[in-house]
């Protein structure tokens, strides 16, 4: 009987996958707290009906990625492919919208979306994002920004900081119908994928990754020359308050990102380091999104950081903290071991073998576990009342009270 793979682009993970994945989400999530963040989890299944309105039927995501069925309740469900629907969903249904004040949440968890797997990009994927309610300031897309760059640089992770606005409900419509006579004259020479945009959702058409394209738009109405004076001003503020943060950035006009629920203020962080797939972190702000999904208009903003993405770029920055391996050298050590182990937990990394083995077997087994101190009792230490120990980093070794260790 043939054995039952993982089903294709989606991993397990494990071993030193598994030590990165836990250091950043710990370590991303304490710079979160930092900036006044508070966890939400939301559930992996929700009504495709809130992909639909909120990602939008013209984009990918809900066009061709979605995993999508009816479940035996006959609802059309479908796993998420993004995190902040779900999150949107939850703040109205729990009437956040109707209380007022402000909200700040991250989160981290699997993601689905139907794709071609191939480096950097699964069908199931991690994110670790944040999301506020309740401020339209442009100092709080600021605020966003320095908080995944305090993320990137914890992780010495170098990146590019690309922006755009892509306006409001005031001046895009302007914009709008520039783009789609610009677009209509080329309409020809454009791939079918762009065809189908410009009757749908044309701003997208700037986001096509096909080379032919992207000359094609080159001499585009820009949206930059098109926003509204609130617009305009709050983007060249924005501005503003990087430059004199010293957080280096560059204007890209076709950034629209992949979500329809974006206006104004659009971000992407991008790095050289992992190849074609190189947007690792990205975001903008959302200030009508509560309302298409029912609640009273609020403001929104918020990221995600794309972590498999991430991990071949996560270095662990050495900790000072010991890890002790505690082995006994016969069976008779094994009740005291455990109370050592029991009490050392309260405040330090601590293995214990429970097979009586010689010197040089807990020696290697504590390698394995990569400790720096090893401890062992044997027939000699237990009627002295003393423990063996070995600093692997100093080379030291003594044998000391039990009480003193």
């Amino acid at each position: 009987m043939a054995n039952i793979q993982s089903l294709r682009g989606m991993n397990d993970i494990l071993g030193d996958d598994s030590e990165l994945f836990t250091y950043f989400v710990e370590n991303a999530s304490r710079i979160a707290k930092n900036y006044g963040f508070t966890y939400i989890e939301t559930p992996i299944l929700e009504e495709t009906a809130l992909f639909k309105r909120s990602v939008g039927e013209s984009s990918d995501i809900v066009n061709k990625e979605m995993y999508q069925f009816i479940d035996k309740g006959e609802n059309d469900v479908c796993l998420r492919p993004e995190g902040t629907a779900g999150v949107v969903r939850s703040f109205v249904q729990n009437k956040f919208d109707r209380a007022g004040g402000t909200y700040r949440w991250y989160y981290y968890g699997p993601m689905f979306r139907y794709e071609r797997p191939q480096k950097g990009r699964l069908r199931e994927f991690h994110q670790f994002g944040c999301e506020v309610f309740g401020v339209s300031s442009v100092y709080e897309d600021a605020n966003i920004i320095m908080m995944i760059k305090d993320i990137l640089d914890f992780f010495q992770i170098g990146f590019k900081l690309q922006l755009n606005s892509l306006g409001c409900p005031t001046c895009m419509p302007v914009y709008r119908d520039k783009l789609v006579k610009y677009l209509t004259n080329i309409k020809e020479e454009l791939c079918e994928d762009c065809n189908r945009r410009i009757e749908t959702n044309p701003i997208r058409v700037l986001d096509c990754k096909i080379e032919n394209c992207q000359k094609l738009l080159y001499n585009a109405p820009k949206i930059t020359n098109n926003l509204c004076e609130k617009c305009d001003t709050d983007f060249e503020k924005l501005k503003e308050i990087l430059d004199f943060n010293n957080i280096e950035y560059e204007i890209d006009t076709n950034l629209v990102r992949g979500l329809d629920y974006y206006s104004q203020t659009a971000f992407e962080f991008t790095s050289s380091e992992i190849g074609a797939q190189s947007a690792i972190a990205g975001g903008g702000r959302y200030d009508r999104l509560v309302e298409f999904l029912g609640g009273r208009a609020t403001p929104g903003i918020g990221f995600a950081i794309g972590i498999e993405r991430l991990l071949e770029l996560v270095k662990i920055k050495e900790e000072k903290k010991d890890v002790i391996y505690l082995g006994a050298l016969n069976e008779e050590a094994l009740n005291t071991l455990t109370q050592i182990a029991t009490k050392k937990r309260d405040n330090t990394k601590t293995f214990m073998e429970y097979t009586p083995r010689g010197f040089g077997k807990h020696f290697k087994l504590a390698e394995k576990c990569r400790a720096t101190i090893v401890a062992l009792v044997g027939e000699n230490e237990l009627n002295d009342g003393t423990i063996y120990t070995k600093n692997i980093k100093t080379q030291e070794e003594k044998t000391i009270k039990l009480e003193d260790f």
